[in-house]
């Protein structure tokens, strides 16, 4: 008969560590509208004038301040600077990386800018090192699976709008469009507009519209009860949706504003409670996801991941 192994003496298993950010408790607090910036999201095809509608609503919300375009229609924007009464900077690009989106929101956001325009969001999905650029060259780390290559793809392009979203300030977006067929029975079916986007990308703004060729402009989803079902012919973005959007966000709700935040982020006198606590703030607030120039790096990052590093650091420290 063979003989057993002797007996080997089991160690104590370890417990998994719990991370106290990401572990944090469910905390249900008062409903209130403080904090909530305008998202607004224009699409239509060339020749529709959403550049001149997307200036126009960034000019009313930005309510006579300078603010920010980020620009991938080669200079489009800047034909109209002598036609609004606001002024404002822009920012060409030629590649379109979803991370180079989150560094010129970055940007942005340390320069104050109130108001962010994008002139398109389409590059970042279909341009040069775009969403779908980025998916094709993942695919080779897959054998050719270009399914496989969305396991890199995805994770980019919710970043992006995370950190679009997640602006402090507000946030106006122009998208290309087109035509989308569907054969039905043999025959090719008209179903609408569509953006050059990710599917269902308009459902992540407060305020979506579509433009056709005659400048008319008709909302397709509104979180703000005045445009729901309402149609513009021309319409004048400062007047006809910048004026009734902020009226209804200020409604109840008052304006946060993101650099106390950061300021407290970084704070010499930070310990690692008073970070804690103040990601748990920013977290109430949906807002961690704030795009931030990273205090030492430089590096776009967010406004939670930098709390977590700094209070994890002082942690380990101490």
């Amino acid at each position: 008969m063979s003989q057993l192994p002797p007996p080997v003496r089991a160690g104590r298993q370890q417990q998994p560590q719990t991370d106290e950010y990401d572990d944090g408790p469910f905390t249900f607090r008062p409903a209130t509208k403080d904090g909530f910036n305008a998202t607004v999201a224009i699409q239509g095809p060339s020749g529709s004038g959403k550049t001149w509608t997307g200036l126009s609503i960034a000019s009313g919300l930005a309510e006579g301040r300078r603010f920010a375009v980020i620009d991938t229609e080669r200079g489009a924007a800047a034909l109209y600077v002598n036609d609004l009464d606001v002024d404002f900077d822009t920012l060409p690009m030629h590649r379109y990386d979803p991370r180079d989106l989150q560094k010129a929101l970055a940007a942005a956001a340390q320069a104050s800018y109130p108001v962010v325009m994008v002139d398109s969001l389409s590059h970042f999905w279909k341009g040069t090192d775009g969403t779908l650029d980025q998916v094709e060259k993942a695919k080779s780390k897959y054998g050719g699976n270009k399914f496989a290559g969305w396991k890199d793809g995805t994770p980019l392009q919710n970043e992006m709008i995370e950190a679009l979203m997640a602006y402090p300030g507000h946030v106006v977006v122009t998208m290309r469009s087109y035509v989308h067929w569907v054969l039905e029975n043999g025959s090719p079916v008209n179903k609408g507009m569509r953006a050059e986007q990710r599917k269902g990308i308009e459902f992540e703004f407060g305020v979506a519209a579509e433009m056709d060729e005659a400048n008319r402009l008709r909302f397709i989803k509104s979180r703000c009860p005045s445009f729901n079902g309402l149609v513009l012919n021309q319409p004048n973005g400062a007047r006809d949706i910048a004026k009734p959007y902020l009226d209804w966000l200020r409604d109840g709700g008052k304006e946060i504003d993101a650099t106390a935040w950061i300021d407290s982020a970084k704070a010499d006198d930070a310990t690692p409670d008073s970070l804690l606590a103040l990601f748990r703030e920013v977290e109430a607030s949906s807002a961690l996801a704030t795009p931030l120039e990273h205090p030492q790096t430089g590096k776009p990052t967010s406004l939670g991941a930098y709390i977590k590093e700094r209070g994890t650091a002082l942690k380990n420290a101490a």
